[in-house]
């Protein structure tokens, strides 16, 4: 069957039946944190700060990140960061579930987060393709985002119940424990792939060099990054915007938050599923600048929503197109990447997929403070559609066909 051909890969199959555990747990622990920031600050800025704080080592660290990746066994990694995200879990957990947590103890926790996430992102992404190879990579990646997206849908409902009768804490324990399941299923994988040995400090900053160079010089790969750069930092900053949308603007409870966040994810999964249908065709860039356009669209009527219900179907719609452009673009990068600097090309993607949230986050965070989450929708959407034309523009400079 065309929309799951990836899981005819028995690696794949293992990975993405682990994936869709760990993941829920991993929307419980953002919806879980979030609302515990909300709770200790009141304060949208300190919330993307904190968002800031969790992504800033990406910022800093990925491009270094990439050339570790492309000379480790890639499942190795992996392994070791699912370990250490586990470990933080837990200890947000215990932090919460006493009564103890400050918000300087979730900062510095989210600071380390950050610290693994710079690894464990780009070296997921770029183990993808030892588990399925090229020609099932858009699907591949298409069934992840639907396992993200189906997380999305039930991490936040049940994250939301349970912070209403239980309590924060419990989210994070969740959590911790979803990663025991992935680290079992890791362990059973058998990935065989060239591992490249260590080398000099000049080798391994020619080998960082190199890598940027490659993305560079690749046009499809350069347009398919300069428009996913400017949309993750300009309209991408959802886990700020809207618990602020709810709790602040519209004055709902946590329970709201969790359903608004998984009609977002239902949107989302139904994108992802529309992408999986019609993988045998490809990365098209067509359908990557249509995705983005879409995308800035939607989030800016959603801000001028006044009610749950219209809420959630405008960030429906926009979960829809938000992974339609997102799974393309990974699915582009990847592609057009050799195997020996996939690594690499991972990590600047994760860069300005990621690596940008410090900006983004201090941008939304600023912008609601000030204006509220609704018009900081309105202008992210308008900044979308911008961005959109720059990328167009660069397109028909690098003579990329759209």
């Amino acid at each position: 069957m065309t929309m799951f051909s990836a899981l005819s890969h028995r690696n794949f199959r293992l990975f993405w039946y682990g994936q869709c555990i760990s993941m829920i747990g991993s929307w419980m622990q953002n919806v879980g944190q979030a609302w515990l920031i909300l709770q200790l600050t009141n304060s949208p800025f300190l919330l993307g700060l904190i968002t800031t704080l969790q992504t800033l080592p990406i910022m800093i660290l990925s491009l270094f990140a990439g050339v570790y990746i492309d000379r480790f066994p890639k499942r190795n990694l992996v392994i070791l960061t699912q370990t250490g995200l586990m470990i933080l879990a837990f200890l947000l957990s215990f932090i919460t579930l006493s009564g103890i947590a400050k918000y300087w103890h979730v900062a510095v926790l989210a600071t380390l987060l950050g610290l693994l996430n710079t690894i464990d992102n780009p070296a997921r992404q770029a183990l993808l393709i030892d588990l399925v190879g090229k020609d099932d990579l858009l699907n591949a990646i298409a069934l992840n985002s639907s396992a993200f997206n189906l997380a999305r849908i039930i991490g936040p409902a049940v994250a939301g119940i349970l912070i209403g009768y239980l309590g924060i804490g419990l989210c994070f324990l969740i959590n911790g424990l979803s990663f025991v399941v992935v680290i079992i299923v890791l362990l059973r994988i058998d990935v065989k792939g060239e591992v490249r040995s260590m080398t000099d400090g000049a080798s391994f900053k020619r080998d960082m060099a190199e890598g940027i160079r490659y993305v560079a010089k690749t046009p499809r790969i350069y347009v398919a990054m300069l428009l996913m750069f400017l949309i993750s930092t300009f309209a991408m900053n959802f886990n700020i915007l809207v618990p602020v949308f709810i709790k602040i603007d519209l004055g709902m409870n946590a329970s709201r938050y969790g359903f608004l966040m998984a009609a977002m994810g239902g949107g989302a999964l139904a994108g992802a599923l529309t992408l999986a249908q019609s993988a045998k065709k490809g990365a098209r860039m067509r359908v990557l600048f249509l995705g983005a356009f879409w995308f800035s669209i939607f989030e800016g009527i959603l801000g001028f929503a006044s009610g749950l219900g219209t809420s959630m179907i405008f960030i429906a719609l926009t979960g829809f197109f938000m992974i339609i452009f997102s799974a393309t673009c990974n699915t582009t990068v990847q592609v057009n990447s050799e195997d020996n600097v996939r690594g690499r090309v991972m990590s600047v993607y994760n860069l300005v997929y990621n690596g940008v949230a410090p900006i983004g986050s201090m941008y939304a965070g600023t912008l609601s403070e000030n204006l509220g989450a609704g018009w900081t929708f309105v202008i992210s959407g308008v900044i979308g559609v911008i961005s959109c034309l720059i990328a167009y523009i660069a397109a028909n400079k690098r003579k990329v066909s759209i």
